[in-house]
């Protein structure tokens, strides 16, 4: 399985990013995470990818959100109403059989907010 992500950048408090990721590879599930210097990385949110379910970190739920595209391979993180605390390198991860153990990673990308 083989990860690429994209689309980080700096924004400013209360604006959006889009972050994609394409996913070559049959996987279970597809995952965001995202780490700051110092801290261990950190759950954001995953998608099941066949069925489709998705869950969510508490600290995101209702700004940012996950969907995928079958036809493209991609799954995309739209993060809305940015703060500051959402500063972080962002990165894409494969559990590919299912069983919570995410052994492939994208390249991480950066997400800035300033406030």
């Amino acid at each position: 399985v083989q990860l690429q992500a994209s689309g980080g950048g700096l924004v400013q408090a209360g604006e959006s990013l889009r972050l994609s990721c394409v996913v070559s590879g049959r996987t279970f599930s597809l995952g965001w995470f995202r780490q700051v210097p110092g801290k261990a990385r950190e759950f954001v949110g995953t998608i099941n990818w066949s069925v489709g379910s998705i869950t969510y970190a508490d600290s995101v739920k209702g700004r940012f959100t996950i969907s995928r595209d079958g036809a493209k391979n991609t799954v995309t993180l739209q993060m809305n109403s940015l703060r500051p605390e959402d500063t972080a390198v962002y990165y894409c991860g494969a559990d590919r059989y299912g069983t919570g153990n995410w052994t492939y990673w994208g390249q991480g990308t950066q997400v800035t907010v300033s406030s």
